[in-house]
């Protein structure tokens, strides 16, 4: 694997954990805390940086099945990021909306499919 490749997966690796880390925390505790927004802005930020640098290193065409598939997932996790600092900015955090709790759960769940279907092309698990 080329170098910018393997710092892609390295940056993709990072974003799983800080979005992990957000999810987790928002579904155990129904609520928007700090922490919350911290993970899943720096999980979105992560992902946006290693989808350019797939972009860039990558041999194939950025229109592949995978890609297609990555940049819904991001888009899905940039969403959420936006629907939560939106519902913390109106409601100054507390519950989550059931609906959103919904979300979260679906666009991470998306995301996560989308890592490992990466991870099997890639030849990695």
């Amino acid at each position: 694997m080329n170098p910018g490749l393997m710092r892609a997966v390295i940056v993709v690796s990072a974003a799983l954990v800080c979005y992990s880390i957000g999810v987790i925390t928002e579904q155990r505790k129904a609520a928007i805390i700090k922490s919350v927004l911290v993970f899943l802005t720096l999980g979105v930020v992560l992902d946006i940086t290693s989808t350019i640098l797939m972009i860039v290193y990558a041999r194939n065409t950025p229109l592949t099945v995978h890609g297609i598939l990555g940049y819904t997932a991001l888009l899905a996790m940039l969403t959420d990021a936006v629907l939560v600092w939106r519902h913390r900015r109106k409601n100054g955090g507390g519950r989550v909306p059931h609906k959103l709790h919904i979300y979260t759960r679906i666009a991470y769940g998306w995301w996560v499919i989308a890592y490992i279907a990466g991870a099997v092309i890639a030849g990695v698990m």
